[in-house]
């Protein structure tokens, strides 16, 4: 018998303190289509600061969800790159969308009373931003960028900073996110992590990291979290 989508590829989730009453949620991949516009941004901040040439794109997408600042780091580009990229973000913020589902997910969560933060690789400032724009930010009871805490992903302290502001414990909570680095950063923080597919990245690289739980839609995030009574 086929195991049901949400599942798939999943390690079998350790016995839990109780149901899901938070989720933290990545926000590039997940939550917004963001992808192309990072695409142009970061091509746009490669020319004026490294000159002409094919931007490393693709190398740079495999370190999504790391702070900017890291990745420069890790592919020893300059971070002077990160000014013109933040600017081109900003310019075209008006051009990424939620993913399909995700606003009726938020919605639908928001009404069980579950609990939602946002732990981000974007700067907090930015990632606030795009979400006010998209008109979901008040879904979030706090949303949280790698600018905002100490060591950023794939360090836990990004989702034990949003478990402390939502004033919930790891054994009740759940990461949601695209790469490797969200469920680092989970696992470490002792939250259930789940992976995401829908951002079309590379899947069996993300499985192979063992998440707790897969899901193949957003909405597919509601059968883990009952109403909150």
């Amino acid at each position: 018998m086929s195991q049901p989508p949400s599942t798939v590829g999943a390690a079998v989730l350790a016995p839990r303190p109780g149901p899901i009453r938070a989720v933290v949620f990545d926000l590039d991949g997940v939550v917004v289509d963001s992808s192309a516009v990072m695409r142009e941004a970061f091509s746009v901040a490669y020319a004026e600061v490294v000159g002409a040439g094919p931007a490393p794109f693709e190398e740079y997408n495999k370190h999504m969800g790391r702070y900017f600042p890291d990745i420069m780091r890790l592919m020893g580009l300059p971070l002077e790159m990160e000014a013109p990229f933040v600017r081109e973000s900003y310019r075209l913020a008006h051009r990424v969308p939620l993913f399909p589902g995700v606003r009726d997910t938020l919605e639908a969560l928001h009404e069980r009373g579950v609990r939602m933060a946002v732990a981000t690789g974007k700067s907090g400032p930015r990632a606030r931003s795009l979400l006010d724009l998209l008109g979901v930010l008040g879904l979030f009871d706090h949303v949280i960028g790698s600018d905002e805490v100490s060591r950023p992903k794939p360090a836990p302290d990004i989702v034990l900073r949003a478990l402390e502001l939502l004033d919930m414990p790891p054994g009740v909570a759940m990461m949601v996110g695209d790469a490797i680095t969200d469920l680092t950063s989970g696992r470490d923080a002792g939250v259930t992590t789940v992976a995401t597919t829908w951002h079309g990245g590379d899947v069996t690289a993300l499985l192979a990291a063992g998440p707790d739980l897969v899901a193949h839609k957003p909405e597919e995030l509601l059968t883990h979290c009952p109403a909150v009574l």
